[in-house]
Parts: C-alpha cells; sequence; structure tokens
C-alpha cells in the first residue's frame, strides 16, 4: 500500500481524502500543524507529500522549502488560490505537482499515480553510488557534482564497473560488454581503458581507491567506505 502524508489545516478534508484513498489502497497521514511536517515524514516513510499552501504560522511555501533541504520525496501543492504566479512559486521551491481547490479526488488519485510513476521511471534513469552520479539516459557520470569528459567506451565500462560494486569483472567479461565479442587479442584495450579512467576519477592513478586489479583475475569497482580484503 502507498503511504501519503497530508498537511493540510483542514482536518475535514483529511478525514475525507483519507476515507477515499483507502479505497486506492493509498494509506493517509495527516497533520494539520505544518511545523511537525519534518517530525511526521521521518516517523511514517510516506511516499508521497500533499502540501496545502495556505496555512496559519507557516505556508506551505516554506514546508516545501523545509523539506526540499532534507528529503527528495514527491510534493504535490494544493491551493484555493488559482494565480499562476503560486503555482510557479511551488515548483520552483522543489514541488512536483501543483492542484487548485476545489478539485475532484479522482483526480487526486491520477496525479499521485501519474507521479509516482514519472519518479520511478526518472530513478531507473539516474543511480548514485560513492560520489558518482550516473544518468543512463544522457550517457553522463558525474564525480562531486563535476560531469566527468568520457569518451563512450569510458562511459559504458565506467557505468559497468559503478552499477555492480564489488564485483570482479575479468577483461574477457569487460570485452564482451563493451563489444558482445569475445576475443583476447583485445585484452590489452582494457588495460588502457581502466588506466584513462584512473586518470580521470582517481586522485593518485598510481595508488587507485575506486578501480581496484585483481591480479591475474580482473577488475572491480570499491565504493571508498566499503573496502575489502582484497586490493
Amino acid at each position: 500500500m502507498l503511504k501519503a502524508l497530508l498537511i493540510d489545516d483542514d482536518a475535514k478534508l483529511a478525514t475525507l481524502l483519507g476515507n477515499y484513498l483507502t479505497k486506492f489502497d493509498i494509506e493517509l497521514n495527516s497533520t494539520t500543524k505544518p511545523t511537525l511536517a519534518l517530525e511526521l515524514i521521518a516517523e511514517h516513510q510516506p511516499d508521497l507529500i500533499i502540501l496545502d499552501v495556505m496555512m496559519p504560522k507557516m505556508n506551505g511555501f516554506q514546508v516545501c522549502s523545509g523539506i526540499r533541504k532534507k528529503y527528495k520525496i514527491p510534493i504535490i501543492m494544493l491551493s484555493a488560490r488559482g494565480e499562476s504566479l503560486d503555482r510557479v512559486k511551488g515548483l520552483d521551491l522543489g514541488a512536483d505537482d501543483y492542484i487548485a481547490k476545489p478539485f475532484e479526488p479522482r483526480e487526486l488519485v491520477a496525479r499521485i499515480h501519474s507521479l509516482l510513476r514519472r519518479v520511478t521511471d526518472e530513478d531507473e534513469d539516474h543511480y548514485s553510488q560513492d560520489i558518482f552520479e550516473v544518468d543512463t539516459i544522457g550517457r553522463a557520470i558525474s564525480m562531486d557534482g563535476q560531469i566527468l569528459s568520457l569518451t563512450n567506451m569510458e562511459f559504458e565500462l565506467l557505468e559497468l564497473l559503478l552499477a555492480n560494486p564489488g564485483t570482479l569483472f575479468s577483461r574477457d567479461d569487460i570485452l564482451k560488454h563493451l563489444r558482445g565479442i569475445e576475443a583476447k587479442i583485445f585484452s590489452r584495450s582494457i588495460d588502457i581503458l581502466i588506466s584513462r579512467l584512473r586518470q580521470k576519477i582517481e586522485a593518485n592513478p598510481k595508488e587507485p581507491k575506486f578501480i581496484k586489479t585483481i591480479w591475474g583475475k580482473g577488475y572491480m569497482f570499491l565504493p571508498v567506505n566499503k573496502p575489502t580484503a582484497e586490493s
């Protein structure tokens, strides 16, 4: 069952939505106190947040900004005001969608499912490994926030290693992945590719921390925070 957190000062809306969303296997927790947002997120671990804009003491924009400093959870903002400036401000602060009040509950369900599908697809296209960020669609790899300048073959090899940390790849394994062939005559080219990658990602290529050589066997990627006995 999906879990959603509603932050809205309208307690009646929380009751109505809670009863309705249950029919679609969505469990709704709620609060009328926006100051409790971060505490409740930590407690309930929601898949999605539904956040009202107009609330006393602390408005939805402030709450959204605070959430985004700590979490990447999808946020749908609600507002009785339909001004485009509110919509733009909410999206700029990190909201993922915006619904004007009043709305049909079925529309909210559709927006929830659509947003979670979109987030899931994005997660599959992007992933993190240690200090590296990989964008498989854009074919880009960042290290400490800086995009690496990689050739096509370097990208393929580094992405293979990052996607399989701690996995030993022989030269033939790598060749099969890069070229779809098994030919030992090209095995030396793998060593050259590894050397070029080390020049680009290692502080000291002669004493690599990320791409380890397992003598007589091949190569593997080791996250810096998870060393193994072999080096």
